[in-house]
């Protein structure tokens, strides 16, 4: 089944914001067998403390969520994070390049993942490219998330949720699956008890894959697995343990854009398999987990509960960067320069909680408190290319990726090795003012210290900031027993990576957040609706320096936009509308300009509506369902200089609509086939959420087949 907004729904909404609400999202329940029962998608979700730590429902929770269960991301046959948000509420998810995604929503970059409600830096290629087969579902809490995530943007956060070794019987699935561009793969989740009572329970999952793409030269081929360990250790303790392993080759993968204009100011229209990639480009990367979970129920009904969390990236990319605006005829014009990155990031998260209830003048009330510690290391080293070995690019028009591999120089240090420390702590409570009216305060003290070595990319050997206080309230109202309406405020810190002309590195982003809205939980809670609007205020925001880069190096430089200003509305709907027909549906809209009026992320569009269904048939077509999913963007404000005029023209893709069909039939109770056809008419259309003077396309129409067989 599938979550879902509705378009008739207008709700008139306030403005206040907030810094963290839960994601929400209940795991899968146990049904009298030990095997799990589906949750439809974003029905039926209980509480959740992925932000706050408090366990609140969507209802109770002051800020947008929307949450996508595993029945959804099955249904719509979703690979990776990125294709599971693609079709989620306010967010926009584009392409740099084919080896990697930028995530964006309310006008700002999605850096904040968290794994299981703890926060992770995402790195050059991004948490999103990681494997569903390791999780449950996906929670985005959009807006600001700073009480458990510490510095951050004030867009969204992603918290993905891992599967769980909950059953108490032996079961499992395994899935075959076929599709276009020679791809096949094979998964399996498997789940059993490990002692007679089920006090210790163990699951393990996996999948393996390979494909080629629609981009010639292209293809690639992985792996992933995943094991993970539950145990009821006495009646009061409670521990889980797991780990996992991703691992993706990647071969002839396209780096650079392809260029918009030819020289003489024209607009390219290249053939959607075109690449400006070599045959011997490679992209290799492979993510290491491991975690531990330990729960103590403690007096009077308190728990104490402590995570450990590692995560580790290697990424070993060979490519080449095609730059330029060839000439229409001979396809002369186009730069060329190999690079061979290699960065190994590596990351720790320590949390100790402590939550429970209290009595204060006659009410109940909750109260969390926590402390948290992040260590991230980083830097990267490059390969630069022999300048004489460095062939000239030629006629681009023919190009075809038989590109001579140079002679690579010594591998030497690029960025600053260094790591980056957070130490956080961190409180919030929840009053009962009145039956109807919750508070919600809370409030995190943060340091966060950067201490890197000087090198090319990093000019800055130190930075530091101590005692940043990021405060956190929230109203929510009961208007009866289905409506609630909600405000909710804080403040937004976020260090910054990025430099000026004089190789300095910009101040934290600074201001203040603020949302409100309207809540309703329908027909016995199958069905939930949300409005809201938002207002995101915010100095130091970084944008381009047009003309100027930063000294020593090749980027371009950036100045701070003094004055930005977010705001917006959004629209969700997520449930059962009528027995067995479910409907996942939003809309989003906002404007974000600096102090002079000026578009900042002009190339995110402004306007995005996301819908997914999915019916089940009954009666003589019982065991039959068919579904879909569609999208539209509004054209982004992104212009550029026309290299052969000068003048600014528009360049970001023109309004369009994408459609998705699926079809499922269950042979027997164990057996089940699924067809997806994406993209159904063929779009053509650029996938670009950024602007190096060119773009890249989106998938055309492609057909995936799935069996899965249950047992």
């Amino acid at each position: 089944m599938i979550g879902s907004f509705h378009p008739a729904f207008r709700l008139a909404l306030l403005a206040a914001s907030f810094l963290s609400a839960p994601a929400i999202a209940q795991d899968a329940e146990e049904n009298a067998s030990g095997n799990e029962t589906i949750v439809v998608y974003g029905s039926g979700i209980g509480s959740n403390a992925a932000a706050t730590g408090l366990d609140l429902t969507p209802r109770e929770t002051p800020q947008s969520l929307t949450i996508i269960t595993r029945e959804q991301i099955d249904d719509q046959a979703a690979s990776t994070i990125a294709d599971v948000l693609e079709y989620t509420t306010g967010l926009s998810v584009k392409r740099v390049d084919r080896g990697r995604n930028l995530l964006s929503a309310r006008g700002f970059d999605i850096t904040n993942f968290q794994i299981d409600g703890l926060p992770f830096a995402t790195g050059n290629v991004g948490l999103e490219e990681s494997s569903t087969v390791i999780y449950d579902r996906v929670e985005v809490v959009r807006g600001s998330v700073g009480l458990l995530q510490g510095a951050g943007e004030p867009s969204a956060s992603i918290n993905m949720v891992r599967r769980q070794a909950d059953a108490r019987e032996f079961t499992g699935t395994v899935t075959l699956e076929a599709a276009s561009w020679d791809h096949v793969s094979a998964t399996v989740d498997v789940s059993t008890p490990l002692t007679s009572d089920g006090s210790v329970r163990a699951r393990f999952a996996a999948e393996v894959y390979r494909q080629d793409a629609f981009v010639d030269l292209e293809s690639s081929k992985g792996f992933t697995l995943y094991g993970t360990i539950s145990a009821d250790v006495g009646p009061s303790t409670r521990l889980r343990v797991g780990g996992s392993y991703q691992k993706d080759e990647r071969n002839g993968v396209m780096w650079a854009q392809l260029p918009y204009w030819y020289a003489d100011g024209t607009v390219a229209d290249w053939s959607r398999s075109k690449t400006t990639g070599a045959d011997w480009n490679a992209w290799d990367t492979a993510e290491t987990s491991a975690f531990l979970t330990i729960e103590q129920d403690v007096a009077l009904g308190w728990m104490l509960k402590g995570d450990v969390s590692y995560f580790q990236q290697t990424e070993d990319s060979k490519l080449i960067w095609l730059w330029g605006s060839p000439d229409k005829a001979s396809g002369i014009g186009m730069d060329v320069w190999p690079y061979w990155y290699l960065a190994k990031p590596k990351q720790w998260n320590l949390n100790l909680q402590l939550k429970g209830n209290y009595q204060l003048f006659g009410r109940s009330h909750e109260l969390v408190v926590g402390a948290m510690y992040n260590h991230l290391k980083t830097g990267w080293t490059n390969r630069d290319p022999d300048a004489a070995t460095v062939a000239p690019v030629g006629d681009f028009n023919a190009w075809d990726g038989s590109y001579p591999e140079p002679t690579w120089g010594l591998r030497y240090r690029m960025s600053g090795f260094g790591t980056t420390k957070q130490t956080a702590f961190y409180g919030v409570t929840r009053f009962r003012l009145l039956d109807p009216v919750k508070l919600i305060l809370g409030g995190r003290l943060s340091s966060w210290v950067r201490d890197e070595e000087e090198a090319l990319y990093t000019a800055e050997p130190y930075r530091l900031k101590k005692n940043v206080f990021t405060p956190y309230a929230g109203l929510v109202v009961d208007l009866n027993k289905f409506l609630s309406a909600y405000a909710s405020y804080t403040s937004i810190f976020n260090p910054q990576t990025v430099r000026d002309r004089e190789g300095r590195y910009l101040d934290p982003l600074e201001g203040a957040n603020y949302e409100a809205g309207l809540k309703a939980d329908l027909l016995d809670g199958r069905l939930r609706l949300s409005g809201a609007v938002f207002r995101i205020e915010q100095d130091n925001f970084a944008v381009p320096d047009i003309g100027y880069f930063v000294p020593g190096t090749t980027d371009v430089a950036s100045k701070p936009a003094m004055g930005t200003v977010s705001k917006g509305y959004e629209f969700e709907m997520q449930g059962e509308v009528l027995p067995g027909w479910d409907i996942s549906a939003g809309w989003s809209h906002f404007k974000a300009t600096d102090a002079d009026g000026i578009d900042v992320q002009a190339h995110q569009p402004r306007k995005v509506f996301r819908m997914a269904t999915k019916y089940e048939f009954g009666g003589t077509l019982d065991g039959f369902s068919f579904g879909g999913s569609a999208r539209w963007e509004s054209r982004p404000p992104q212009t550029a200089a026309n290299p052969a005029t000068g003048e600014t023209e528009k360049v970001g893709q023109k309004a369009y609509w994408l459609a998705n069909l699926m079809g499922a039939y269950d042979i027997d109770d164990r057996l089940s086939l699924q067809i997806n056809v994406n993209n159904v008419f063929d779009k053509r259309y650029y996938n670009t959420n950024s602007w190096f003077g060119g773009y890249i396309y989106g998938e055309p129409r492609n057909v995936r087949a799935t069996l899965s067989y249950g047992f």
